[in-house]
This record gives C-alpha cells, sequence and structure tokens, in this order.
C-alpha cells in the first residue's frame, strides 16, 4: 500500500518515519503535477495548502483515503470524494492543555508585572516601585467559550482560588458542578475583574467584544485573548485602554490576522512566506502600548501540542488500515 505525507517539514518526517517506515514524505503540497508523481497512492496526509478537488483526485485513481492534519476540512472536496468513495478524516482538536497554559502565561504576566520586572532588572534596575502587582485569588475571571480549551481555563481558575463566569451557548454540567457560574454576555462583561476569549471565530462571534459592549466592562478589566483575533474590534481595546475600562490585555491573536484557519500555518513555511501579513503585524499599534503584551500567536506552540496533531492523524491512518475508522469527517 502507497501512503505519501505531503507538506512535511524535516521533524515531522523524523517523527511519521517511526510508526510508517515506509511511507513516502514530500515537502511542497499536493498539486496536480505531484499528483501524476504519486499516482499510485491509496493514501495520503495533507495540511490545509494542498487543494483537493475533483480535477486533483481523478489524478489519483488508486486513493481510498485521505487524513488532513487540521481541524477544517474546507480545502477538500467532499462530494467529490465521495462520489469516488474516497474516505476523509481530520483532527478534531489538540493544545487544549496547551492553549489553556498560555492564557494563564498571559495573566500573570499582566497581574504580576513579569515584563517591566525583567526589562528593569536587565538594565541593573532593582527598584520595585511601580511593580505592585495582584492576588488572583478571589478575583472574578470571565470565560467566553467553554469548549476544550476554555474548560481547561475554568479548571486552572477554580484551582487558583478564583470565582468563575461563563458565557457559552450550553452549559457544562461538569463545569457548573465544580462552581463555574452561566450568565448572559453582558453580565459576565461587567461583573468580571478579567476577561478570557475561547470562542471560534464565526459569523456570530466576530466582533464579540466591540465599541457597543467595551462600555459594560466592569472599569479596570484585563482583556486576554489567545483564541482569534477577529472575535475583538481593535478600535475596542484602543478606546478601553484610553479610557481607564481596561486596565491591560494580553493577546496571542490580532484582528489582522484576517482568514487564518489553522495554528499550525504559523509554522508552515507557505504562511511564513507572507511579507504582507508580517508588515500588517510589525505596524499594529497595540504592539507599542506598554499597557498590553501581545505573542506572536504562540499559544499552541509545545511539543505536546504539535505531537497530539500528528498522534491523531497517525491514529487515522491506523484505523483505515485496521478497518475501524476514526475521527471521520461528517460522522
Amino acid at each position: 500500500m502507497k501512503i505519501v505525507f505531503f507538506e512535511i517539514e524535516d521533524w515531522e518526517k523524523e517523527y511519521i518515519s517511526k510508526q510508517f517506515p515506509d511511507a513516502a514524505f514530500s515537502e511542497e503540497k499536493l498539486t496536480q503535477d505531484a499528483a501524476a508523481k504519486f499516482a499510485d497512492s491509496e493514501v495520503i496526509s495533507i495540511f490545509i495548502y494542498s487543494e483537493i478537488t475533483a480535477e486533483l483526485i481523478s489524478k489519483l485513481p488508486n486513493l481510498k483515503f485521505i487524513s488532513t492534519r487540521s481541524m477544517g476540512y474546507d480545502h477538500i472536496d467532499l462530494e467529490a470524494c465521495k462520489a469516488k468513495n474516497i474516505t476523509v478524516s481530520y483532527v478534531p482538536n489538540y493544545g487544549a492543555h496547551t492553549v489553556a497554559e498560555h492564557t494563564f502565561s498571559l495573566i500573570l504576566a499582566l497581574s504580576r508585572k513579569i515584563i517591566p520586572s525583567v526589562e528593569r532588572a536587565k538594565k541593573g534596575n532593582f527598584d520595585s516601585v511601580g511593580l505592585t502587582g495582584f492576588d488572583l485569588f478571589g478575583k472574578t475571571l470571565g470565560v467566553l467559550g467553554t469548549g476544550h480549551i476554555g474548560a481547561n481555563v475554568c479548571e486552572i481558575a477554580l484551582s487558583l482560588g478564583m470565582k468563575v463566569l461563563a458565557y457559552n451557548h450550553h452549559e457544562d454540567s461538569g463545569l457548573v458542578e465544580k462552581g463555574v457560574v452561566y450568565k448572559p454576555l453582558d453580565e459576565v462583561l461587567s461583573l468580571s475583574d478579567i476577561i478570557t476569549l475561547h470562542l471560534p471565530h464565526t459569523k456570530e462571534t466576530e466582533h464579540i467584544i466591540n465599541m457597543q459592549n467595551i462600555n459594560n466592562f466592569k472599569k479596570g478589566t484585563f482583556l486576554i485573548n489567545t483564541a482569534r483575533g477577529a472575535l475583538v474590534e481593535t478600535q475596542a481595546i484602543l478606546y478601553g485602554l484610553e479610557q481607564g475600562i481596561i486596565k491591560g490585555a494580553g493577546l496571542d491573536v490580532l484582528e489582522e490576522e484576517g482568514q487564518l484557519k489553522e495554528e499550525r500555518q504559523f509554522l508552515s513555511k507557505h504562511f511564513l512566506a507572507n511579507e504582507d501579513y508580517k508588515t500588517e503585524l510589525i505596524n499594529h499599534v497595540l504592539l507599542q502600548r506598554d499597557d498590553v503584551i501581545v505573542t506572536p500567536h504562540n499559544a499552541f506552540n509545545s511539543t505536546e501540542a504539535l505531537h497530539e496533531i500528528l498522534d491523531t492523524n497517525n491514529a487515522n491512518i491506523k484505523s483505515y488500515l485496521n478497518g475501524a475508522l476514526v475521527n471521520i469527517v461528517g460522522q
């Protein structure tokens, strides 16, 4: 059986080869030309830059199984695959602990003024005037979105003795039993000392924090976003900071990231070649503010999370080989 992995980085090849020593690897995305070269492939593993169209599928007559190393799968023509009896699998989730931990890295960096403290010490100044922080214990954390990541954020907050309010379409009964209180969005915004976002970017959630509801925030609130930049209207952040509504912000994502679909894109050579994107971020006004901490969309980037993507992908392929399919699109 011919198994081919496309859009593979060197470290991924080394990791995957341990489980599929006879597989073929290509650093390039799957194109019409590449399809001709690998026409005998029965199983392929791809990332989002490989557009699987009906025309491309026609060049892979033996293809039976596609495993995409992503949560999204709109780069694959599912109807064309169905017509050819090709099964498609995906990675339903990963990095739930990784992103939750990064969220609290940002919260703690703000609450204990870690960045200015380090910068001052590096200059040989050990004066602590102006570096007084605050305890998280007893504070109220507002969590927007309680999926895998948001639920872990709630758990960490509870372990630190924080009160947790949550906004989500559906309540998590397990979190409620542990003390999380679900409330409407406006109440979460007005009652929280720290607000953190863990929602997907959809038409419904775009600018869920905006110029209209920023005034509902409790004065002196801290805002954290490790989800998607488009969840928060940039102008609302700037207005909130200038008016003292927001005391500080920890942002791993910015609105200029536009149509970003997968965190893993940040480690792809195809994405890193986008100079226009880099310029937009470099010119971002929030980067210049002392009351804002910006990290380069790095919340997902841990060894464990990246391996989780590959482990799920490998398990998907093995499930096909063993006749017990898992993580199938549409099931």
